[in-house]
């Protein structure tokens, strides 16, 4: 098997070894093997990092990541994890898309209220009335 040292890693994947040593100490990637006190990764460590950027890029926390790789069911299928994961993440996603456009309505009610003073203005209650 491949032996790979913490530069090599970072150079593959384009992730800065601190952010290496970061990931592991976040327990999102497990701590690799040491020769001489030198980290040595497997090759698998490369792809771990590519699905680690990969669910990062997707808006996924480290703490949803490391439950996606070690949490309950890490012996189910990858696929299976990341169906459970990823659907948890579009019900989010779409609460967060129903709040922004409830707080662009408010915006766009208030941009268009045509009110002198604060004190006559009912934006929010029934409208705005001039």
């Amino acid at each position: 098997m491949e032996e790979l040292t913490i530069g090599e890693v970072a150079r593959r994947t384009g992730v800065r070894a601190s952010a290496l040593r970061f990931y592991e100490q976040a327990g999102v990637l497990p701590p690799p093997a040491r020769v001489n006190g030198r980290r040595r990764y497997g090759a698998d460590a490369v792809r771990r990092v590519e699905l680690l950027r990969f669910a990062q890029g997707a808006g996924f926390t480290l703490a949803e990541i490391r439950a996606l790789f070690h949490g309950p069911g890490a012996d189910a299928p990858l696929g299976e994890r990341w169906a459970a994961l990823a659907g948890a993440k579009l019900a989010e996603l779409d609460a967060l898309v129903e709040r922004a456009a409830r707080m662009r309505r408010a915006i766009e009610a208030g941009l268009a209220c045509g009110c002198a003073r604060m004190e006559d203005c009912v934006v929010g209650a029934a409208g705005c009335e001039t």
